[in-house]
Order: structure tokens, then sequence, then C-alpha cells
């Protein structure tokens, strides 16, 4: 062997010894691990912060569904005090409301199917957590035995040179391996589960003027009826009276 190849053989004999010493695979089991939950930490708390909005939202939701049922009390009594002006503007805000509270509601089951996504996600991460947990234990279990029998069987041999190095590498290049599959498996969970589109988009002025001729169409509609449900109670209680006086 030359003096260059000699040197060479002895400058990576002991980088792979300086690296036997620096790297722990249990130690990186254990990161692996702890990474691991604090991935199912971030999940809980988008659960969390999902869930608030989603009460959010509700709760205004309801004050929506609250004002529509104001505005169509505002127009029935402004009819029975001939304000036909007033009722109008009333039929305009309970309809210019009722849009926006199905708006809302796209908006709320677009929340729930993605909490529910969310919430399986966490569940199956969970799973394979526990199965991480499980597997890297056992193989912690493995490499003290693996140590603990090289150790014997170099005292007892007195051999500890190339092979002990090679057969610990094959076993650290097994755990390493095993500890990158699980994670890969778990981490899969954690796919991005797209972000909400934006809701209620205007659209052009054409379309704003359809909405708007849509709209005035229904108020006028609305308007017909209840002036004709107006005056069947007004000739109801004219008619009682007249009977009434008749007797």
């Amino acid at each position: 062997m030359s003096l260059l190849r000699r040197f060479g053989f002895v400058v990576r004999s002991w980088l792979n010894a300086l690296l036997n010493r620096v790297e722990d695979p249990v130690a990186e089991l254990d990161y692996s691990y702890e990474q691991l939950r604090d991935e199912l930490q971030e999940i809980n708390r988008g659960i969390a912060d999902l869930t608030t909005q989603k009460k959010r939202l509700e709760m205004h939701r309801e004050r929506l569904r609250a004002a529509v049922e104001k505005y169509d009390e505002q127009s029935q009594e402004a009819l029975r005090q001939e304000r036909e002006d007033l009722a109008r503007r009333a039929l305009e805000k309970k309809h210019a409301t009722s849009d926006q509270l199905a708006g809302l509601d796209e908006q709320i089951d677009r929340l729930q199917a993605t909490q529910d996504q969310l919430v399986q996600r966490q569940v199956d991460l969970r799973g394979r957590i526990e199965g991480f947990r499980t597997h890297k234990e056992t193989l912690k279990a493995r490499h003290g035995a693996a140590e603990a029998s090289a150790r014997v069987a170099e005292a007892f041999t007195g051999v500890g040179g190339d092979m002990a190095d090679v057969n610990r590498a094959i076993e650290r290049a097994t755990e390493r391996t095993e500890q990158m599959e699980a994670r890969a498996a778990a981490l899969e969970e954690l796919e991005a589960s797209g972000a909400l589109d934006d809701v209620l988009a205007e659209g052009d002025e054409i379309d704003r003027e359809l909405d708007r001729r849509s709209t005035e169409q229904r108020v006028d509609r609305e308007l017909d009826q209840l002036k004709t449900q107006l005056g069947h109670e007004t000739e109801g209680s004219q008619s009682v009276d007249v009977d009434g006086a008749t007797s």
C-alpha cells in the first residue's frame, strides 16, 4: 500500500470514528418523536382557531336572521300606517340582509368541512404517533441489546476493529431508515387542506345592476302581496262591523 493510500485510509477511519461518537441513533429517534408531537400540537391549535372563527360567523348569522325578521315586521307595520315608502325601504333592507345571510351560510359550511378534515387528520396522526412510539422503543431496545452483545463479543474474542464498526454502521443505517420511513408516513397526514376561497367576490357593473333589478322585482311582488293581505284584513274587519251594526 502506497503512503498516499495509507494516509487516506487513516483519515477515513478517523472521520468514521468521529461520526460514530457524535451520532446517537437513540437520541435522533426521540427527537423525531418530539417533532411529530409538535406537529400534532400545530393541528390542535389550527382546529381551535378554525372553530373560533366558525362560532363567530354563526353568532353573526343569528344577528342577521333577527334583522330579517325585524325588517319584515317593519314593512307590515308601515303598510298598516299607509306608509308605502317606509315599507319599501324595510323590504329592501330585508332582501339585502337575506343575501348576506346566504353567503354567510356558505362560509360556515366550508369552515365546517375544513374542520372535519382537520379532526380526521388529528385522529390519524395520533394513531401514527402511537405506532411510531412503540416502534421507537422497540428499536431502542434492539439498539441497546446489539451494543451490549457487540461489547461482550469484543471482550470475549478480542476483536473490536473494522468488523464491529461495520455492524454498528449497518444497525444505525437500518434504524435511521426505519425512523425516516415512519416519520414520512406520519407527516403525510399534515398535507395542506387548502386555503378557504375568498367569498362574496364582487361582480362587474352589469351583474350588480341585474342583482339590483332582481331585488326590486322581489320587493314589488312582496309589496303587492302585503297590500292584498292588508286589504283582505280591512274588508274582513268592515264586514264584521256591518254585521254587528245590523244585528
